[in-house]
């Protein structure tokens, strides 16, 4: 199939013919098997001209195309919506032989869709509180059920769910304890205290689940995670059985959600933990946060995102950090996952200003922040890179260097590839880092923790 975008990305075992046809079968499914029936008859009476996000949606800002606006490219799943699914739109198309729904229209949304970060921005700013994420995930999703998914996506969940490794960078145990090992020993080198990765701990308080692909690319925010939690004397383990948080269900499909979802609390319920840690990472930390309750066939299982962690045994006094070894002047990235609800805000910037002398905001901020330009998936598909960087991140680039800074903190994986990328591409005076990077440099070691796996 020949995709007619200006940025093609690879389309895994897309639905050639009868995709129209396809299309409203699988969005039928969906109807009968959510709620989305209730949110989409809401959303179909609601009037969206204003253009209201049109004025805060970054990726418009930079291109001006009508269709890069965030309600027209919602209007594109609540006209098919309205001309199908609903008593009015069935009776006209009787009547009158109205088309409810085109190969152009197919064409559109896959375009449109893929090019929203689904940062979730303009939801802030929409007067009648219209979530245009939401929609975007939802056609996302009606897509994916009839085969069109970008490869990267697709190839990655798969491992994840079937595969040998179970996680999507394809790590397999024994490579996990080498690396294990690895990090122990360099810490050991560097700080000169032992400090343990536990692994399949039973009844430990907190089971933790970074993005995988930081055992590969994130040393050094590993070694700063594990030295926090040890130095605080906090009962953690990773565990052997799923220790990958990604879940890229949260960018095109409900049903990969839940499947994710589903694996990582059976491992906790496997060795008997008590809550769900997850490291710096913004989508799976709104996945499991968010959307855990909803599809958890078990009791109640907390999740808690690290830097809430780490800010409250900084608060508490359990882990001393020394405020003269970072002297560089730092900024600070909000993830949109975590930071557009309002989750995860003041948490990182109390802790940055426990140490760091120079820092200096973003502006906006907070839940208000501009998203890094990788959001949604984005930046997990290479073919859409010329595109993540411009126009979707080149706001985000002249934001970074109105700052002046010389380190920005992206506590996500998603927003440090992008960002990296961003750097390098805009030629920035400046590196990027996690937030656990800057604690290793500069946290204090006092307590020599032993932890038997």
């Amino acid at each position: 199939m020949e995709i007619k975008s200006s940025y093609p990305y690879y389309i895994e075992r897309p639905l050639e013919n009868r995709r129209a046809e396809g299309f409203l079968a699988a969005f039928e499914e969906v109807l009968e098997n959510s709620n989305y029936r209730s949110i989409l008859d809401l959303y179909s009476r609601v009037s969206m001209h204003c253009s209201r996000c049109a004025t805060e949606c970054q990726i418009y800002q930079a291109t001006g195309k009508p269709e890069d606006v965030p309600c027209y490219r919602s209007a594109i799943l609540l006209r098919i919506y309205k001309r199908h699914f609903t008593p009015l739109g069935k009776l006209k198309r009787r009547l009158f032989g109205t088309v409810s729904v085109t190969e152009s229209e197919i064409d559109e949304m896959l375009e449109a869709f893929y090019h929203c970060t689904a940062c979730g921005r303009c939801t802030l700013y929409c007067p009648m509180g219209i979530d245009h994420r939401l929609l975007t995930r939802l056609g996302r999703f009606i897509l994916s059920k009839i085969g069109i998914v970008p490869k990267a996506l697709a190839v990655s969940v798969r491992e994840q769910l079937e595969g040998a490794t179970g996680n999507t960078s394809a790590i397999p145990l024994k490579a996990l304890k080498s690396t294990i090992e690895f990090l122990e020993e360099e810490i050991l080198e560097i700080k000169g205290v032992e400090v343990r990765f536990p692994l399949d701990v039973e009844g430990a308080e907190y089971v933790f689940f970074p993005p995988v692909s930081d055992f590969l690319i994130e040393a050094d925010t590993l070694m700063g995670i594990a030295c926090v939690l040890n130095e605080a004397g906090v009962s953690w383990t990773i565990a052997s059985g799923n220790y990958d948080a990604i879940n890229y269900g949260l960018f095109y499909s409900d049903e990969v959600l839940e499947k994710v979802l589903q694996k990582m609390a059976d491992e906790v319920i496997r060795i008997k933990g008590k809550k769900i840690l997850i490291g710096e990472c913004g989508h799976a930390s709104r996945s499991a946060k968010a959307f855990l309750p909803s599809f958890n066939r078990y009791e109640e299982i907390p999740v808690v995102n690290i830097l809430e962690l780490t800010a409250r045994l900084i608060d508490e006094g359990r882990v001393q950090i020394d405020t003269t070894a970072v002297t560089e002047k730092v900024t600070y990235h909000d993830p949109c996952n975590i930071a557009r609800s309002g989750w995860v805000v003041d948490q990182p910037r109390n802790i940055i200003r426990s140490f760091i002398k120079d820092f200096v905001e973003m502006t906006p901020s907070g839940r208000y922040n501009l998203c890094c330009g990788g959001g949604g998936g984005t930046v997990s598909i290479n073919e859409l890179k010329p595109y993540r960087m411009d126009p979707a991140g080149r706001k985000k680039a002249e934001q970074l260097k109105a700052t002046g800074a010389d380190v920005v903190i992206t506590p996500c994986a998603n927003c440090k590839k992008q960002i990296s990328e961003l750097i390098a591409h805009y030629k920035l005076p400046m590196r990027h880092a996690g937030l656990h990077d800057l604690i290793f440099t500069a946290i204090i070691m006092k307590n020599q923790v032993k932890t038997d796996e």
